[in-house]
Order: structure tokens, then C-alpha cells, then sequence
């Protein structure tokens, strides 16, 4: 794999930034979704945004594959996310069909439970997966980005080999493996300021939604009142999904204690750049499982990556081609 980002698109903010909110604008004028709503054992829901490939025709001595892929969304995004409409982009240019399942509140609707979601909820990416994979023959591969990133790996690292039964391949980009480090991150100086100011404005507004449906849920006022991810995990996430705190919240969720247990070949890929993730918190090699590759180029943001020159290969493009080569 190779990524570097364009000269005249220097440093991880100015690259995460543009990413995000100029270079999203030249995705999805052709990515047409079909939703379905699926129904949770717990009486909720969870909706998925499907992109079907065209029925492929074989002679009677060909094989087909109906290649699949699945997006993992990061944290408060969606199908309309600039990253998942490049990979909606690179799967449709490949022929392959793409799914996005979101996770719950996160696809327009508040979601109906007195939960919401986490970066390390292994049950609901493990019951995702099996409501995809019943609706899809051919070989399935996945991508998290993210928060998603995160989830996958430590779903992945909890299965061992157990996912391959599910998947053939998987890969993060940006993931926050180590959520302590990257939480703490998040809170200080320019990234408290702009990238958790963000997060937190979509994430209050959502808490205020499940407040009305379940006014003794939490504490609303210390939702309201927090200032960083770490006091609204505190307030919010950590109590409505069983963790006793932050700390605990991040400790058990973080995938770096699981990724030595991964055996379906999986791809790490983070920018040693990325504002969000510091570099001391990225994984070294006595902590990665045997079928794991790592890519960390200097450049790149947090979910950024840029295109480069025209006609240059995407990094989505790349990552797809790394998955489509290896299976368990």
C-alpha cells in the first residue's frame, strides 16, 4: 500500500478537515441506497443502507463471486459519511455490493431501547453480521472506520477463529485501539476546542432524545453540562451500557488487548499524523495477532486521506484490493 498526502495539503487537522468537509462533496452523486429496518431481540432496531450489485451471469463452467462489503461507521456518523461513500464508490467500482449498518440512533432515527452504542460492543457488530450474512451468499469482508474500527477488531480478537466462519478479511482505518490514550487525547487543547465540541453537540442532542423516552436513565444535567468525551462517557455511555465509569468504559472496550487473538487476516491503517491518535498509542509488534498487516504512513489525518494527483489510486481502492486477495 502506499498513501502520501498532497503537497499542498500539509499537517493531520488540515488534512482530517478537508476530508471531511470539502473532499465529501465528490462522493456519492452516484450512490443510490436501499434501507432496510431489521428488529432487535430487545424490541429496537437497527437500520442497514444496502447498495446491490448487479446479478452477475456465469457460463456453465464459471464461478462467480458475489463479493460483499461491510462498512462499520465511526463515531455519530452514518452512510452519508465522506468515508462511507468512497468505499460506496471503490465497492460499486469493483462490482461488489455494500452495506452500512448503523449503529443504534445513528441513521436519522432515535432508536427505540434504553441504550445507544459504544466503541467496544462486540454482541451488536457479532449480531450485525449474522443478520447480513443471511442475506448474502458469497464471500463477506469488512471495514470499520474509526470507533467502527475499533469495535471490529475487538469483535475479531474476541472470536479468534471463530470469525472466520463470518468473514474473509477485515481492516480498520483510524481506529482508536487504545481508547484511554485516544479519549485523553481528544480532551486537550485544539482537539477539545473544534473535534470534541462537534461530537459532543450531536451526541447531547441524541441524549436529550433518549431523556424524554427514559427520564430516569441518567443524569441529564451532568450529560449536558460535559466538556469532553471523557465526563460524557462518564454521565452517558458508560452507565446505560454497564461499565462502572469512564475508565472501566475504555479499559475493557479498547481493542489492543485483543488484536494478539486475531486470526482472520485483518489490516490495521493509521496515519502517524492522525489528531485524533497518538502516536505512542498505536500497537506494536508483539501486540498484533500472526495474520494482521500494519500500515502507518506519515501522512493521511484521521479518516482523512485525501486524494492525491488525478487518477491516483484511493486509499479506499487499495484497502479493497488488500481484502479482496486474502481469505481465513
Amino acid at each position: 500500500m502506499h498513501y502520501k498526502a498532497p503537497f499542498w495539503l500539509p499537517g493531520g487537522h488540515l488534512q482530517t478537515i478537508w476530508a471531511s468537509r470539502i473532499s465529501r462533496q465528490q462522493h456519492g452523486h452516484n450512490i443510490i441506497y436501499a434501507r432496510q429496518r431489521v428488529y432487535t431481540p430487545d424490541e429496537d432496531f437497527v437500520d442497514i443502507d444496502w447498495v446491490h450489485a448487479p446479478a452477475k451471469q456465469a457460463g456453465p463452467k464459471q464461478k462467480t463471486h458475489n463479493f460483499l462489503l461491510v462498512l462499520f461507521h465511526g463515531l455519530e456518523g452514518s452512510s452519508q459519511g465522506h468515508y462511507a461513500l468512497a468505499f460506496a464508490q471503490a465497492a460499486q467500482a469493483k462490482g461488489w455490493s455494500y452495506a452500512v449498518p448503523h449503529f443504534r440512533g445513528c441513521s436519522g432515527s432515535i432508536n427505540l431501547a434504553p441504550r445507544a452504542y459504544h466503541s467496544g460492543d462486540v454482541a451488536e457488530i457479532d449480531w450485525m453480521l449474522n443478520q447480513i450474512k443471511s442475506q448474502h451468499t458469497g464471500p463477506i469482508m469488512a471495514v470499520g472506520i474509526s470507533l467502527g474500527g475499533n469495535a471490529l477488531m475487538k469483535w475479531a480478537g474476541e472470536l479468534g477463529q471463530e470469525a472466520c466462519k463470518t468473514l474473509q478479511a477485515i481492516a480498520s482505518i483510524s481506529a482508536p485501539l487504545d481508547l484511554w490514550k485516544s479519549g485523553m487525547h481528544l480532551g486537550k487543547g485544539f482537539n477539545r476546542y473544534v473535534y470534541t465540541a462537534m461530537f459532543l453537540k450531536t451526541m447531547k442532542q441524541k441524549a436529550l432524545l433518549k431523556h424524554q423516552q427514559y427520564p430516569k436513565l441518567f443524569n441529564l444535567q451532568k450529560v449536558l453540562s460535559a466538556q469532553t468525551l471523557y465526563e460524557f462517557d462518564n454521565a452517558f455511555t458508560a452507565p446505560l451500557h454497564g461499565f462502572d465509569n469512564t475508565q472501566d468504559y475504555w479499559r475493557r472496550a479498547s481493542a489492543i488487548y485483543k488484536l494478539a487473538n486475531i486470526k482472520v487476516p485483518a489490516l490495521l491503517v493509521n496515519a502517524r499524523n492522525d489528531p485524533f491518535i497518538p502516536r505512542d498509542s498505536l500497537p506494536k509488534p508483539e501486540q498484533l495477532g500472526p495474520s494482521m498487516d500494519v500500515y502507518q504512513p506519515d501522512t493521511g489525518g484521521h479518516v482523512g486521506f485525501p486524494a492525491g494527483k488525478k487518477g491516483s489510486t484511493s486509499l479506499p481502492e487499495q484497502v479493497l484490493a488488500w481484502l479482496s486477495l486474502k481469505s481465513c
